[in-house]
């Protein structure tokens, strides 16, 4: 599979790759963000299997396919270590690659992720295998398909083939969060998706919610954006941009030694 992605920036140092929403891809996700981001590194931004220029093939949608693909597109471009900032279904693939391939990754950035089913609010996914295709026709997400897949009347197959994904979600145990061995930051809208007691949950998990002045600050950050959805949180660029950029370039921000994973669990 040829996986559409482009370069932007010349920073040194290791760059930041961008993955995207499910049924989104880079200008939905990241318009607004990547060239703020760009300006001081490089930026690698993905399309993931059957997902705006990247075409589909015959393969289930799986976050553990889509994180292969991420470690293969690093081979081929000869990047053996990135940043990851990832959005929603994107940031659940960054998580896999923070999990299962942690020498690939420097830092994380995870915006709208549950470790979880119950991070989501309840009943939220109820009713999701009732979605059809058509009842996305005029949104971004399927305007944007249209402007760049290979065979934009492939639009139903990649609705029906999330709702797979859907079905059955990633899902790590609060032992592999705790054990995440790379410099985390966690971003949630203050109306999102999944529920803020999950991100500070798992915020602590990572080692957070310390009392700084006495501690000095954990290597992972929490980040919650105030009047903002789960869909909004692309547009807060400006709010994210400086942040994003002070976590990735905070020379404090060390791989994490190992932690009391029966204290942060029982956290």
């Amino acid at each position: 599979m040829d996986i559409y992605h482009e370069i932007h920036g010349n920073g040194e140092g290791r760059p930041l790759v961008l993955i995207h929403g499910a049924l989104s891809g880079i200008g939905t996700s990241f318009g607004t963000i990547l060239p703020l981001l760009a300006r001081s590194r490089r930026v690698i931004a993905v399309e993931l299997q059957g997902h705006g220029h990247t075409p589909d093939v015959d393969r289930p949608l799986t976050v553990e396919h889509f994180a292969a693909d991420v470690v293969e597109l690093l081979d081929r471009l000869g990047v053996d270590r990135a940043d990851m900032y990832g959005w929603s279904m994107g940031a659940a693939v960054a998580l896999r690659l923070g999990t299962h391939h942690a020498d690939r990754v420097g830092r994380l950035v995870l915006a709208s992720v549950s470790f979880d089913d119950a991070g989501l609010h309840p009943g939220l996914l109820d009713g999701i295998q009732d979605l059809q295709p058509e009842h996305l026709h005029g949104s971004e997400f399927h305007d944007e398909y249209l402007r760049t897949a290979p065979d934009p009347a492939g639009w139903a197959n990649l609705v029906t083939k999330m709702k797979v994904l859907d079905a059955d979600l990633p899902r790590w145990t609060p032992e592999q969060i705790a054990a995440l061995p790379v410099p985390t930051m966690i971003v949630l809208a203050d109306s999102d998706i999944v529920q803020p007691e999950h991100a500070v949950r798992m915020f602590r998990l990572l080692g957070g919610a310390v009392p700084g002045d006495l501690t000095g600050l954990p290597a992972c950050r929490l980040a919650i954006l105030p009047g903002t959805t789960h869909t909004t949180i692309p547009h807060r660029a400006d709010w994210l941009a400086p942040m994003i950029d002070e976590f990735l370039d905070d020379p404090e921000a060390a791989p994490l030694p190992p932690r009391d994973l029966a204290l942060s669990v029982a956290a």
